[in-house]
């Protein structure tokens, strides 16, 4: 048997008399006499026509392919799965999309590992593909890349989804025609790629290329360019530099270039599931990251760009005038990232920043850091009597930073959806969506369709939403999400009373059931778990592995 060091999973399964049987095997798929002694790459592409996110992710593995091969190595394509957030949402198919993180992690870990790739380049563009891609990655930890497959075209008149969502809120509301709504819906999508804001996928991209796990501009790039097949053309020949050099996931996703990530995050205005999956991420390779890091960097970090959904500019409008790269290199220079993390590139940040140049004269998406959007971060973690565990919420300041109001609550996103089209919510009022976390939903349901009707009402800065649920990238207004301990847990979300006051104060970073420790414990012994909503079947498996919303909503925490 060979003792290659960029074989070293590889020669296991072909090398030797015995393994005759496997070379048969790989002869079928088109394995040549040469092919057995190459690194064999593992392309886990997430194709499929269930979304537009991903429709065009087969070519772009084709050309992830053409890369590994002309390098040397052997390319070796398959698929893993895909749940589209924005067709599924409002749903109770909703409730698999956070759950197939996890399916998309546990695939590629089973079928690299099985089938003895040296190396794994994976490929996402829709929300849960990226960090299942990523945490498939680290706990392999073989030398690895991901490639993003790139952001959607503007729809005609600067729409995209959460333009549709919002347009149904606006025709509950009487505020357009049916004919409007239809017009919106048929001409926001216009093609392939993911969701064209700084929603959770361009957050993600943006993050991992932070993280160094992609090439230089991977996150920027539109999904159908030349500028995106040769960025697949480029992680196909990396790879090899990587095996030669054994450069795993373990010497770049250090807890400084995650730091880095959560830098990139806050100064894009990003998602607030990017906690979520930063987190998750993080413990797939055995780093700590915690609420407390987002507290501790987000003190010192800025908003500075002008994305929607809070601001008014698309991912395609940053890619125009350089992407991140330069944003990369302002925080570089201003010391707010750490230069000397390993990149997938074989180079350090520094060196793959060094020869950028800055954003053209006179554009408007990224501000200067002395005229920030929000001098700290958007992303605030909530604790309080209602979040003794964390809360996430996502404030601009453009909502304000603080609301009082009353509760109106619901035990499903139906419930509150429902309410909320029917005018049953009022200006002032605290919705509060529970039951909808990790164990108790199943599946940390996102909350877009809400808080898309509440825009469309015209509700957005009369109203909070608070749930132990998600918020998708999209939404907007003062909400707040991954309530810990969920409901289902008997967490304090769960004691909340119709008509009980609730204060949210993001300056103090504290949310606040108004009600005495005394009414608060008696309500807590009268309150009894609900029967689990799936007893058999991958929810009811989620269901009984999930960690909490706080430590990453991951399923193999160890007992």
């Amino acid at each position: 048997m060979s003792t290659d060091k960029s074989r070293k999973y590889s020669q296991k399964i072909v090398d030797g008399a015995a393994q005759a049987p496997s070379r048969s095997m790989l002869r079928a798929v088109g394995f040549g006499d040469e092919d057995f002694k190459k690194s064999q790459v593992g392309i886990a592409s997430t194709w499929s026509m269930v979304t537009p996110c991903n429709m065009h992710i087969n070519t772009l593995a084709e050309e992830v392919g053409k890369g590994v091969d002309s390098a040397g190595a052997k390319s070796v394509i398959y698929n893993t799965i895909t749940i589209s957030d924005g067709i599924s949402m409002g749903t109770e198919g909703m409730k698999y999309s956070l759950v197939s993180r996890e399916v998309i992690c546990d695939s590629i870990e089973a079928v690299s590992a099985g089938m003895g790739h040296d190396g794994i380049i994976a490929i996402g563009g829709c929300d849960k593909n990226m960090p299942g891609c990523l945490m498939g990655l680290a706990r392999l930890n073989r030398p690895s890349i991901f490639v993003y497959g790139g952001t959607i075209l503007p729809g005609e008149n600067h729409t995209d989804i959460v333009s549709v969502f919002e347009a149904v809120g606006s025709y509950a509301n009487g505020d357009i025609p049916i004919t409007q709504l239809e017009h919106i819906e048929k001409t926001a999508i216009p093609g392939p790629g993911s969701c064209g804001g700084m929603y959770t996928a361009n957050t993600l991209a943006s993050a991992i290329e932070a993280l160094g796990m992609s090439m230089p501009n991977s996150s920027a790039q539109n999904a159908v360019s030349d500028n995106k097949k040769q960025d697949c053309v480029d992680a196909g020949k990396a790879i090899v530099y990587l095996l030669e050099h054994d450069i795993k996931p373990s010497d770049i996703m250090t807890k400084k270039a995650f730091e880095n990530a959560i830098t990139m995050v806050i100064t894009l205005g990003g998602s607030t599931n990017a906690v979520l999956h930063l987190i998750a991420m993080a413990d797939a390779i055995g780093v700590e990251v915690t609420l407390d890091d987002f507290v501790r960097i987000g003190d010192k970090t800025p908003v500075i760009a002008d994305l929607r959904p809070s601001g008014q500019y698309l991912m395609s409008e940053l890619i125009e005038i350089g992407g991140i790269q330069p944003l990369m290199k302002r925080l570089l220079d201003a010391g707010m990232l750490h230069g000397d993390c390993m990149t997938v590139t074989g180079k350090t940040m520094a060196e793959n920043l060094a020869g950028v140049a800055d954003y053209p004269d006179g554009q408007t998406i990224i501000l200067p850091f002395d005229k920030p959007i929000k001098k700290d971060s958007h992303l605030v973690i909530l604790n309080g009597n209602l979040a003794p565990e964390g809360a996430v919420s996502k404030i601009t300041g453009k909502e304000g930073l603080s609301f009082t109001g009353a509760a109106k609550v619901y035990d499903s996103e139906e419930q509150g959806f429902a309410a909320i089209i029917d005018g049953q919510v009022l200006a002032g009022d605290v919705i509060v969506i529970r039951y909808e976390g990790p164990r108790g939903g199943p599946g940390m349901r996102e909350m877009l369709s809400p808080t898309s009707a509440i825009m469309g009402k015209g509700l957005g800065n009369d109203v909070a939403l608070i749930t132990d649920g998600r918020f998708s990238g999209g939404s907007r207004g003062f909400v707040v999400g991954h309530i810990t301990p969920e409901a289902y847990e008997g967490g304090p979300i769960a004691l909340i009373e119709n008509g009980d006051s609730i204060t949210i104060d993001a300056q103090n970073r504290v949310m606040t059931l108004n009600i005495s420790d005394e009414e608060m414990a008696s309500r807590k012994n009268n309150w009894q778990q609900p029967a689990a909503k799936y007893t058999r079947g991958l929810l009811a498996k989620y269901a009984r592995t999930v960690s909490s919303a706080s430590t990453g909503a991951v399923t193999d925490k160890p007992d």
